[in-house]
């Protein structure tokens, strides 16, 4: 998506974190640096036999949108909440659409939508 919309891979970096619950933590890091101007989060939670996934997903969630407004930066969530691999796979380009794909394009729009706000 990025590449599509003219952007440089050579920009990009790749970040990977041991789990979801970890995302928030370094998604904090990549924006107290400010060496970006957006991130992109993907990820996959698929639940499990215990309640683990809701405590997971729910805290992901909290802590990415609360470093988006901490540092006031543009964050595209592509966390998948799935309830098993078939649907993440799904969701990761196959029957349901490529959520990856979307998130980038989401986090596009709103550094563009950011800039002009700026004026």
């Amino acid at each position: 998506c990025f590449k599509r919309h003219g952007g440089d891979e050579d920009l990009l970096d790749i970040v990977l974190v041991p789990g979801a619950y970890e995302l928030p933590l370094i998604l904090d890091k990549l924006l107290e640096s400010e060496k970006y101007d957006g991130v992109c989060v993907l990820g996959a939670i698929i639940r499990g036999g215990t309640p683990h996934f809701d405590y997971v997903s729910a805290e992901a969630t909290k802590g990415i949108a609360s470093a988006m407004l901490k540092y006031s930066m543009p964050v595209s969530f592509g966390v998948l909440t799935t309830d098993n691999i078939e649907q993440a796979i799904e969701r990761a380009g196959s029957k349901a659409g490529n959520k990856g794909f979307e998130a980038m394009s989401t986090l596009i729009e709103l550094l563009s939508l950011c800039q002009t706000l700026k004026g």
